[in-house]
């Protein structure tokens, strides 16, 4: 057991004999004290040694079953594969086999749908919510020896990637967190998925090292939509709910406060530090919601470093920055690119192992001023970045767009905006915007939410290098044609009554 997991299973041990009736983790009704925490956590842990579980698969909404399955891999040292709930059925069967998961915890419902005929669904102890799905043996890769977790981006192409970290990185991130954030005891309201690497270790682990209380309010309470919308009365409902002192933000719902903000809406003063992490802020909303009193700081990081890398704070603060990195990393800017060592991730799930001393290249352009403070430009690829800071390569989506025929050409836009639009041209210019609607449907009903294409429009002429828009080799100028198009694009954008007034 590495130094880092062995702080945070003391710190939870000695709470529950020191505090054995405070709150620990909330969600909905159920309240988990610290001793009971800590002794379901065990419960489990123990379940899993005995039927012999070493890669562990959690398919579910948050709730305390999630936490309690957290806890019980790193206390019986098995390795934990979240899968956000957001991914669609071929992304999450792709994830299951490529990780060799031997047995997935998951509700009952959906363990009943997805069971076959020689699969046994069993009741794990300390477990109320979800059941245990022993999954067939398969033939499956190793893993690097010091992996606990394998965490899965969202899926920049068809297939998530796996990324293999160790829980002494994912627990040392949270150690500097837990200094840098310094709210010790604090009610933390984890609003993204626990599957989300963000908020398992930013969230999750460091208010539990920090003694704090983990509330994980019901998502249909929050009325969310997948990954990619937000019901902005349930998230306010939720913060006047449940009066958090910490919160972790992806920039669509910060633009969502400011919303309410603009409208009179009046945040619990309850509020201590909101981070803001997963895709790019624009300066002049940040500063507006400070104004408006919120504390909210912005912060970078990503999954090959085990998640967060630099963070703004009180006491280190600069606006337009993502912050200065924390103890855990270093960071460096070579060639224009943002380049962290220190705490990097072991291996791709299936590919050789990452030198533990070789630094991450990013792909993000970056600059450090004179005091340390990075400041990200943008990708150095055309990787777009949701608002919900959900990863979508846009030659995927069209590649699925033209696949599905009927269209000869498909511009996929979405960075930092909470969902995709596509500007197309049809292979048949008489085809009705109706058959159009129908093919993109279809195509749609092949993608994950988040990668879906909300809106559409028809391009008034078709590319061409002519127009300067496609090189002499076809390849699409993406910044000219974005551009070209910028009234159109931001119209798609426009609320539904807008764009029919």
């Amino acid at each position: 057991m590495t130094a880092g997991v062995e702080q945070l299973l003391s710190c939870l041990a000695a709470r529950a004999v020191s505090q054995p009736q405070v709150d620990s983790v909330v969600s909905g009704a159920e309240t988990l004290s610290a001793a009971a925490l800590w002794s379901r956590s065990g419960e489990l842990a123990e379940w899993l040694r005995d039927h012999g579980v070493e890669r562990l698969g959690l398919w579910a909404d948050n709730g305390i079953d999630w936490v309690l399955a957290d806890l019980a891999c790193l206390r019986a040292d098995i390795c934990l594969v979240g899968l956000p709930t957001f991914f669609s059925a071929e992304q999450r069967e792709y994830a299951l086999t490529a990780s060799g998961v031997d047995c997935l915890l998951l509700g009952p419902e959906a363990a009943e749908m997805l069971a076959g005929p020689s699969q046994t669904i069993q009741q794990a102890s300390g477990l109320r919510q979800l059941v245990a799905l022993e999954l067939p043996a398969c033939e499956r890769s190793p893993l690097p020896s010091a992996t606990g977790k394998i965490t899965f981006t969202s899926g920049s192409t068809g297939q998530p990637k796996g990324v293999c970290l160790s829980n002494a990185q994912c627990l040392a991130v949270a150690a500097s967190l837990v200094d840098a954030v310094d709210c010790p005891g604090a009610r933390h309201l984890s609003l993204l998925p626990l599957a989300v690497l963000l908020e398992n270790i930013a969230g999750l682990y460091r208010t539990l090292l920090a003694g704090g209380v983990v509330i994980l309010p019901d998502p249909a309470d929050l009325g969310l939509n997948g990954s990619s919308g937000v019901h902005l009365p349930g998230f306010l409902w939720a913060l006047e709910r449940w009066q958090p002192e910490t919160l972790i933000l992806v920039p669509e719902w910060l633009q969502g406060l400011d919303r309410a903000l603009a409208a009179g809406w009046q945040p619990p003063l309850s509020l201590r530090f909101v981070a803001v992490g997963g895709a790019r802020v624009a300066p002049a909303l940040l500063q507006r919601i400070r104004d408006r009193g919120l504390p909210v700081y912005e912060g970078y990081g990503l999954s090959e470093c085990a998640s967060v890398v630099s963070l703004n704070t009180p006491a280190a603060d600069r606006p337009g920055s993502s912050g200065r990195p924390l103890p855990h990393v270093e960071v460096s800017v070579e060639d224009g690119e943002l380049v962290v060592a220190g705490n990097t991730f072991l291996a791709y799930l299936g590919e050789s192992p990452h030198p533990p001393h070789r630094p991450v290249r990013t792909g993000d352009i970056a600059e450090l001023d004179a005091e340390g403070f990075v400041r990200i430009a943008g990708r150095r690829k055309h990787l777009l970045i949701s608002s919900f800071g959900r990863n979508i390569s846009p030659e995927w989506v069209e590649s699925e767009l033209l696949a599905g025929g009927g269209l000869m050409q498909a511009v996929v836009l979405g960075d930092a905006r909470p969902h995709c639009v596509a500007l197309v041209w049809p292979a048949d210019p008489r085809v009705s915007d109706a058959e159009l609607e129908a093919r993109v449907a279809r195509v749609n009903a092949r993608l994950p939410d988040y990668a879906r294409v909300r809106r559409w429009a028809r391009l008034p002429q078709p590319l061409s290098a002519q127009s300067g828009l496609l090189t002499g080799n076809g390849r699409l100028r993406r910044d000219r044609f974005a551009e070209t198009y910028r009234s159109l694009i931001e119209r798609l954008y426009l609320p539904t009554e807008e764009m029919t007034a």
